[in-house]
């Protein structure tokens, strides 16, 4: 009986021992510094004018924002959390499309007036229904398969038809953004047009965020993403692609832990307006 309570404490002794170091593991995280804005150019001074105002704009903002920017002309990149997971929610609806037309163009047909009327309402409005009716005709294969071709590894699709739940990060959407503004293999240019073309239809009401301050004379294309869930308060996303002035770049900002929905935007915003006045001025 003696050997079996002492080997009782032996155990109980460790099982304490370890979880002592429990918190010391976790503190190293913790203690780790907020992940910096890291931008690089081609256009000198430009990167350090990017790091300082994105910086800047997002210094008394409270949730976790993660930042993309690309602009081809100057060959100018900025990132922030580029790797960091996020709830779709609606911004996945470009994917949608995007893999509604690569599969389309596999067989060599067109889209069927059905589907031109779904992914109208899906981009233009954001129809939650339509986006359903299409995320289901295609499939998990499918939609997969798309990822795959576009190189978008970090994206994982939802499970049982919740699309919004998708997981995305910057680095995703910023290829997608790139693959919709340049020729590549694995979308026709008739399609990257399509979905410019919808992209820039938006209706009024859904064209905050990323096009906030966005120079006159730039050809905007834009879609935003908003969604409240009991964990990690409001995700609010907005991706874009913006021609013209000399430039033609694409943002990416997705953002959650918003108390709301207009908390989550002016932070989007605030971010938008300094990168469109450093590229405009550069």
């Amino acid at each position: 009986m003696t050997s079996g309570i002492s080997r009782r404490a032996r155990v109980l002794a460790a099982a304490v021992g370890t979880g002592a170091l429990v918190p010391l593991v976790a503190a190293t995280p913790a203690a780790a510094a907020t992940p910096a804005v890291t931008c690089t150019s081609a256009k000198a001074g430009l990167a350090a004018k990017l790091k300082q105002d994105i910086t800047a704009a997002l210094a008394t903002r409270k949730g976790t924002v993660a930042v993309g920017l690309y602009d081809r002309s100057t060959s100018t990149t900025c990132t922030l959390r580029a790797g960091t997971a996020y709830d779709s929610a609606s911004v996945v609806k470009v994917t949608v499309l995007a893999t509604l037309l690569w599969d389309a163009k596999k067989t060599n047909r067109y889209l069927t007036d059905r589907e031109n009327t779904l992914a109208k309402a899906m981009i233009t409005k954001s129809d939650n229904a339509a986006t359903s009716t299409l995320w289901k005709q295609l499939g998990m294969t499918k939609i997969k398969g798309f990822l795959a071709a576009a190189g978008m590894t970090q994206t994982k699709p939802g499970a049982n038809g919740y699309w919004g739940l998708t997981q995305i990060t910057v680095t995703d959407e910023q290829k997608l953004l790139k693959l919709l503004t340049a020729k590549n293999a694995v979308l026709s240019d008739n399609s990257r047009a399509y979905i410019l073309k919808l992209m820039g239809q938006v209706v009024s009401s859904q064209r905050w965020g990323t096009p906030y301050g966005v120079p006159s004379g730039v050809t905007v294309a834009v879609k935003n993403g908003w969604l409240q869930r009991s964990t990690n308060g409001w995700r609010v996303h907005s991706v874009g692609t913006f021609k013209g002035g000399g430039h033609d770049y694409m943002i990416t900002v997705l953002t959650h832990g918003n108390s709301t929905m207009n908390y989550g935007i002016a932070t989007i915003q605030a971010v938008a307006k300094v990168i469109h006045k450093d590229l405009a001025a550069s």
